[in-house]
C-alpha cells in the first residue's frame, strides 16, 4: 500500500504524469451564463479558450464542494496508507477549505493531511508531483507531508501576461491592481507571494517579457523542479523549453497548459514559469 495524492485541476499537473504517478485531480468549475463544466471533464482546453474569446459572458469559476473531496476520499481508504491532499493558495479559492470540511467529514479513523500551498498552477503542481513521486518510493505519510510543507517556501513561479483584464474581470487579481491602468504596450509581469498575486515589473514588449523569464530562471540557484506553463502558446513554451535547458535538464522541464479554471482568470498569451529550489 501507497500514500495516496489528491490536488485539484488548478494544479495543472500534465495527464501523462498524473496517471503515472496516481495523482487523483478533483476538478474546479467553470461557469458560463447558466452552463456550469467540470474542468478538464466537461470541457477541455482548447474548448474552453475558444470561447472565453468569443462569449460576450466572461466566466466565473468555482471551487470543489466537501462532498466533491468526501467522495474522492471514500475511494481512496481505507485501503491506503493515508491521503495527501494538495491545494491552490487559500487566498486565491475555497478549494483548501472544502478538502477541510470533507476531513471533517470523514471522521477521525482516517489519516488525511490538507496542505495549503500558497501557489496555483505548476507551483501547486510541482508539489503535488514531488508528493506522487515520494508516495512512489514507499515515502510515510509524514514524511510526504514534511517535505512539502518544507518546500512550499521555496516554490515560485513568474509570468508575463497579454493583458491585465482577465483577471480584473475574475476578482482575483489581488496585489497587482496597480498594473490595470498600463498601458496596452507594455506586457506586465506578475508573481505568487504568500499566497496572493503580486506585480513583478513590466516589458516593453512580449520577447523583452520572455528574455526577463529566461534570466529570472538562469539567476536561480540550486534548482530541482522546473516547468513552464501557457494558455494558447504551445510552440512558444516549447521554444522556451528549449532555451532554458542551458541551465536546466530539458529531459526534465514539465511543459503544461492552463486550465479553464485559472485560465479564466489570466486569459490567452499568458506565460509562465515556476521552479523549486532547494
Amino acid at each position: 500500500m501507497t500514500v495516496r495524492v489528491v490536488t485539484d485541476t488548478t494544479a495543472d499537473i500534465p495527464p501523462a504524469i498524473s496517471a503515472e504517478l496516481g495523482i487523483k485531480i478533483v476538478p474546479q468549475y467553470v461557469r458560463f451564463g447558466e452552463q456550469v463544466f467540470r474542468d478538464r471533464v466537461e470541457i477541455t482546453e482548447d474548448e474552453f479558450y475558444a470561447r472565453l474569446q468569443t462569449d460576450p459572458v466572461h466566466p466565473s469559476t468555482s471551487q470543489p464542494s466537501p462532498k466533491d473531496f468526501l467522495d474522492v476520499y471514500k475511494t481512496l481508504v481505507p485501503a491506503e496508507d493515508g491521503i495527501i491532499s494538495i491545494h491552490v493558495s487559500s487566498k486565491l479559492s475555497g478549494t483548501y477549505d472544502s478538502g477541510m470540511q470533507a476531513k471533517a467529514l470523514m471522521g477521525g479513523d482516517h489519516t488525511i493531511e490538507v496542505v495549503d500551498s500558497l501557489s496555483v498552477s505548476m507551483g501547486l503542481g510541482i508539489l503535488a508531483i514531488m508528493a506522487g513521486r515520494m508516495a512512489k518510493q514507499g515515502a510515510s505519510l509524514k514524511e510526504i507531508t514534511a517535505a512539502v510543507n518544507e518546500a512550499i517556501p521555496h516554490v515560485h513561479l513568474l509570468g508575463i501576461f497579454d493583458t491585465l483584464k482577465y483577471l480584473a474581470a475574475g476578482g482575483r487579481i489581488g496585489k497587482a491592481k496597480a498594473l490595470v491602468g498600463s498601458i496596452l504596450s507594455v506586457k506586465p509581469l506578475l508573481t505568487v507571494k504568500d499566497g496572493e498575486m503580486h506585480p513583478a515589473g513590466q516589458a516593453r514588449s512580449r520577447s523583452k517579457g520572455i528574455e526577463r523569464l529566461v534570466e529570472w530562471v538562469k539567476n536561480q540557484c540550486n534548482l530541482k523542479d522546473l516547468a513552464i506553463v501557457h494558455t494558447t502558446t504551445p510552440d512558444e513554451a516549447e521554444a522556451l523549453a528549449c532555451r532554458l535547458g542551458e541551465f536546466f535538464p530539458r529531459e526534465q522541464i514539465i511543459i503544461s497548459r492552463l486550465g479553464a479554471a485559472l485560465g479564466a482568470h489570466a486569459g490567452p498569451g499568458t506565460l509562465f514559469v515556476g521552479v523549486r529550489t532547494a
